[in-house]
Parts: C-alpha cells; sequence; structure tokens
C-alpha cells in the first residue's frame, strides 16, 4: 500500500512554518491520542502515522531530504546516496517531547493538572532490561518475561472500595477539600489530610488492597522481539505498566534491549563479520571451506593462493533489516594459520620447499624488499 503523504498527513502546505506544522500536530495528536480513544485502532494508528511525520518535517535535514526524495529518503538503501535513514522513534516519546508530559495521564498534564485526586488516573509506566543473543536478535523470537508490579486489585476491579460500597462526602472538610488553620489574626487554607483534597472519602476501602485499587503480584507478559533490533532499542508493551488509580488505565511497559557479546560473530550494521582460520597449505593450494552461519552452516571456495585477511561474502546470510528489507551479508574474513610445532621431518620438507622457491611465490615480499632495500644500505 503506498504511504500517504507527510504534508497530507499533517494538513498542512510544503510551504508551512516549523511552527505551523508543530501546531498542526499538536492538535492533531490531541484528537487521535490512544488515552482519548481507549480501544479505537483506528485512531492508534493515525496517532502513530502524524508522529512519523512529525518527526521527518520538524528536523531541516530530514525535511529537505523528504522534499528531494520522498519516502525513498528514508528506505535504509538510500544510505549510499546520503538521502537519511528510516528508523522512527516511539510515537509516544515524541509526544511527550512536544507537550513536556511526564508521569501520569498525558492531558492531566496538558490541561491544568489538579482536578479530581480520587478521579481515575493512568498508572506509571515501567522499565524492564532484557538480554538477548546475537541470534535472537538477528532473526527475531518471542520471550516470556516476569514481571512483579502493581497491578488491578481481582477483588475491587481497581476502585478500592468494597463491592457495594460508594464514595461518601469527606467529614473532616466538609467536602470542600481544603481545611482552615488559623494563625493569628490569619487563616491558612491547606489540603485536606483526610481526603488529600478529593472532598470524597470511600464509604468502605476495599480490604485486599485497603482502598489503594491495586497489589503487588507477579506477572508473565510474552513479548516479540523483531528481527534486526540493536543493543538499546526499546520496545513498548502497552498496558502492561503499573495499574491505574480507581480503575484508570494502566501504564506501559518499555523493554530496554541489551545483545550479549557473540564468540564468533561480530555485527556491522544488517552484515556479520566472522574470522576464520585456515591452514597454510588450504591457503597456498585452494579448498573448499565450511564456515558458521547463524542459521546453520555454508561452505565457500578458497582459491590457491588466498593472502591472510581476505574477506569472502557469503549473500544473505547475515541481519535481517528491522523494517524488512531483506537480509545483511556474512563476511567470512581468512587469518592463515602458521604452524607452531613442527617435527623433524615436517621442518626438512619446509626446507626443501624454500629451495625450490625463486621469489616468484612471494611477490608481496619481493615487492616489499625492493622498496626497502635503501633503509639497509
Amino acid at each position: 500500500m503506498a504511504q500517504r503523504d507527510y504534508y497530507e498527513i499533517l494538513e498542512v502546505s510544503r510551504e508551512e512554518t516549523a511552527d505551523g506544522i508543530k501546531k498542526s500536530y499538536r492538535r492533531l495528536a490531541v484528537k487521535y491520542h490512544p488515552d482519548k480513544n481507549p480501544g479505537d485502532k483506528t485512531a492508534e494508528e493515525k496517532f502513530k502515522e502524524l508522529s512519523h511525520a512529525y518527526e521527518i518535517l520538524s528536523d531541516p535535514q530530514k525535511r529537505a531530504a523528504y522534499d528531494q526524495y520522498g519516502h525513498a529518503a528514508f528506505d535504509p538503501r538510500a544510505r549510499a546516496r546520503g538521502a537519511g535513514a528510516g528508523d522512527f522513534h516511539d510515537p509516544f516519546d515524541i509526544f511527550r517531547e512536544v507537550f513536556g508530559g511526564a508521569g501520569g495521564s498525558i492531558f492531566e498534564n496538558m490541561f491544568g493538572g489538579g482536578g479530581d485526586p480520587s478521579a481515575p488516573q493512568r498508572g506509571d509506566d515501567l522499565r524492564y532490561d532484557l538480554e538477548i543473543s546475537l541470534e535472537e536478535a538477528a532473526l527475531g523470537c518471542e520471550k516470556e518475561i516476569s514481571v512483579t508490579k502493581l497491578d488491578k486489585c481481582d477483588v475491587c476491579a481497581g476502585a478500592g472500595a468494597e463491592p457495594g460500597s460508594k464514595m461518601r462526602q469527606c467529614g473532616t472538610c466538609g467536602g470542600r477539600g481544603q481545611v482552615l488553620t488559623s494563625r493569628g489574626i490569619f487563616s491558612i487554607a491547606q489540603t485536606c489530610p483526610h481526603c488529600k483534597g478529593a472532598g470524597r472519602i470511600l464509604e468502605r476501602p476495599c480490604k485486599k488492597c485497603s482502598g489503594s485499587g491495586k497489589h503487588q503480584r507477579a506477572s508473565k507478559i510474552k513479548l516479540r522481539i523483531p528481527a534486526g533490533v540493536e543493543g538499546g532499542s526499546r520496545l513498548r508493551s502497552q498496558g502492561n505498566g503499573e495499574a491505574g488509580f480507581r480503575g484508570g488505565p494502566a501504564g506501559d511497559l518499555y523493554v530496554v534491549l541489551f545483545v550479549k557479546h557473540h564468540e564468533i560473530f561480530k555485527r556491522d550494521g544488517d552484515d556479520l563479520i566472522c574470522e576464520v582460520p585456515v591452514s597454510f597449505v588450504q591457503a597456498a593450494l585452494g579448498s573448499e571451506l565450511e564456515v558458521p552461519t547463524l542459521e546453520g552452516r555454508a561452505t565457500i571456495k578458497i582459491p590457491g593462493g588466498t593472502q591472510p585477511g581476505t574477506t569472502f561474502r557469503v549473500k544473505g546470510k547475515g541481519v535481517k533489516n528491522l523494517q524488512g528489507y531483506g537480509q545483511g551479508d556474512l563476511h567470512v574474513r581468512v587469518q592463515v594459520e602458521v604452524p607452531t610445532h613442527l617435527d623433524s621431518a615436517q621442518k626438512a620438507k619446509l626446507v626443501e620447499f624454500a629451495a625450490l622457491c625463486d621469489g616468484q611465490q612471494a611477490p608481496l615480499a619481493a615487492g616489499f624488499f625492493e622498496k626497502a632495500k635503501k633503509f639497509f644500505k
């Protein structure tokens, strides 16, 4: 399906200023934010689409690349011509950056905060650090993690009240949410310590959670790790953070990935690098060599006269591209191994071999020493 024009998504013209783009994003992002449209998948997709469009058009360099190349500017294959890269950030991070949101409901932060302290409020976000293998990062996998967190109370369903009970007016402040304290000729209004400013209290708090609406327990959460992720990538598991207050929506769980060091492979973008030792005989005469890959094994041909450090490419045996653009390559770097222990017969054969050589078999050495003659005078 063809991608929509970013200017069209943000409902601005191509000549719009940076301030105008930001203003339009703020208006539309509030309209389609998932917290304002719970359960509406269409609104959620529009929210993500808006965030991607704003991320490009709010950055002068990315906007210039988009104006010149269109969506192709953010295809990883376009990096070769210097058009840019196509990794988008989390749309919720972009939203918080624009609006300056922190914990709790983002709409409370935007429109003045405060409000009814007893009203439903969004739960806190959580972070979980997960270590995965290079194979899992390169090819993708599914993981199940255990997180101990504050979940919705299963007795009161997060309301904080015993089933059948309700809220009543606070007897301390008379429902005002504040109490007056006399200091000589002055009276100072302070938040009611009993109802915390709500003006209402639970008639009968839930016995299991003591009225908080949540209690701590371990939860099993399944995660899908997409193929091609790198160390430091962050995955968002929606609704798996801490439970909300008074039945409010749960926060999100952010899983930060760390990739273990691999004993054989090194990663370079979507490519893998592997150093393979070969014997002097294999390098001199040529041979077929079996090499490891993340998905099994492969065979490469080593031509006669292969030099140390020569690299051979095995196409399509690297890391799967995170954006779905194929798979990288495996680069096999040959290391010629010199024998460390020779018996007398082996030494004699090598001496005989050396006597048969006239310098034509080692052109690199001959060329080097020809250039170096002046240093030996």
